[in-house]
């Protein structure tokens, strides 16, 4: 995906879904809450995975992860406060 070219980010949380575009330098955790959503969250840094979401469709890569492992990166996992969209198209669920 270009630098440039805005990804199109659906959020599950709670009882509401919202969509939005991603802009560069915001989280997913971030564009949950400028969409409106109250996502949990704690330390923000990538190591307690409080914000974990599993990526439903599309995919996201993660500044930090000192709080998956390997096996649940792979099952879709990721941590809101560190991801970032890598698709045009994303959809994470808080919930799932």
């Amino acid at each position: 995906m270009a630098p440039d070219t805005p990804a199109r980010v659906t959020v599950r949380c709670g009882r509401r879904t919202a969509t939005g575009e991603h802009r560069n330098g915001n989280t997913v955790l971030q564009i949950a809450r400028i969409l409106g959503l109250n996502p949990p969250s704690s330390c923000e840094m990538g190591n307690c995975a409080t914000c974990i979401a599993r990526v439903t469709e599309g995919s996201a890569v993660m500044r930090v992860n000192d709080a998956l492992t390997e096996d649940e990166v792979a099952e879709g996992w990721v941590l809101t406060c560190q991801a970032v969209p890598t698709t045009p198209l994303l959809r994470v669920d808080y919930d799932d």
